[in-house]
C-alpha cells in the first residue's frame, strides 16, 4: 500500500474534533493561501506583463470555426459535469457512500474539502484578477466570475481526482484501473469543453487544472495519520 493514497488505511484512529479543525488549518487552508497568492500572481502576470496572451484568442478562433453540432453536444455533457449544481451533488453522494461504508467521517469530508478549498480559492482569485473572457462567440451564458482561472475545470478536477483516490480501494485491478483512467480523463474533457465552447482561454483552463490537482492533494492529506510503519 502506498502511504499517501492508502493513509486512511493504514491509520483509523479517530481524531479529535480538535485535531481535524488544526490539520484543516495548517496542513490545507494555510498551503491554500500560497496556492491563492502564486494563482493571483500569475493572473496579474498574464493580464499585465503578459499582454493577456493574445495568441490565446487564436486557440479559442480555431475551436470557434470547427464546431459541430455533434461537438456541440458532446462538449455540452461535459460542461454540464463541471457545473456546481453537479459538483455539489456529487460531493455530497459520495461523502455519504464513503461514510456508510468506512464508518469514518474524518476520512468522509474529505471530498467537501477538496471541492470547497477549490471553490474559495477560484471564487476570490477570479474576482481580484478580473479577466475578461475570450473574445469568441460562446455557447453557454457566462457565469458572473471573471475568466481566470476556470472554475469548471477546477472543481470537475478536485472532485474526479479525489473519486481516483477513492477507487484504489477497489479489490478488482481491471476494474480499479478503468475507473482510476476515467476520473482522471473527465477534467481534462471539461476543461476542453470550456475552451470549446468559448467560455476560457487556455491560461484559464491549465490554471485551473492547477487548483483542482493541488486542493484534492491538501484535502486528501489534511489530517496526520501515522503510517510510518507501513514504509
Amino acid at each position: 500500500m502506498h502511504p499517501f493514497v492508502h493513509r486512511y488505511e493504514l491509520d483509523t484512529t479517530r481524531p479529535t474534533a480538535k485535531e481535524v479543525l488544526r490539520d484543516v488549518g495548517l496542513r490545507a487552508f494555510l498551503p491554500g493561501a500560497v496556492l491563492w497568492v502564486l494563482i493571483v500572481a500569475t493572473g496579474f502576470l498574464v493580464t499585465g506583463p503578459l499582454g493577456d496572451l493574445p495568441g490565446e484568442v487564436g486557440v479559442n478562433r480555431w475551436l470557434e470555426e470547427r464546431r459541430t453540432p455533434f461537438w456541440d453536444a458532446v462538449t455540452d455533457v461535459f460542461s454540464l459535469v463541471g457545473t456546481t449544481e453537479f459538483i455539489i451533488g456529487g460531493t455530497v453522494l459520495t461523502i455519504l457512500l464513503v461514510w456508510w461504508r468506512t464508518r469514518q467521517w474524518w476520512f468522509a469530508v474529505v471530498p467537501a474539502l477538496a471541492v470547497a478549498l477549490q471553490a474559495l480559492i477560484f471564487l476570490t482569485s477570479s474576482i481580484v484578477v478580473g479577466r475578461e473572457r475570450p473574445d469568441v462567440s460562446r455557447l453557454d451564458e457566462a457565469p458572473p466570475t471573471s475568466s481566470f482561472p476556470s472554475g469548471h475545470t477546477g472543481a470537475s478536477t478536485a472532485f474526479y481526482l479525489t473519486l481516483a483516490l477513492l477507487a484504489q480501494r477497489i479489490t478488482h485491478p481491471v476494474l480499479r484501473a478503468v475507473v482510476t483512467v476515467l476520473c482522471c480523463l473527465v477534467p481534462l474533457a471539461v476543461g476542453m469543453s470550456r475552451l470549446y465552447r468559448g467560455a476560457h482561454g487556455p491560461a484559464d483552463v491549465v490554471m485551473g487544472l492547477i487548483n483542482g490537482i493541488v486542493c484534492c492533494a491538501l484535502a486528501w492529506n489534511y489530517l496526520r495519520r501515522d503510517v510510518r510503519t507501513q514504509r
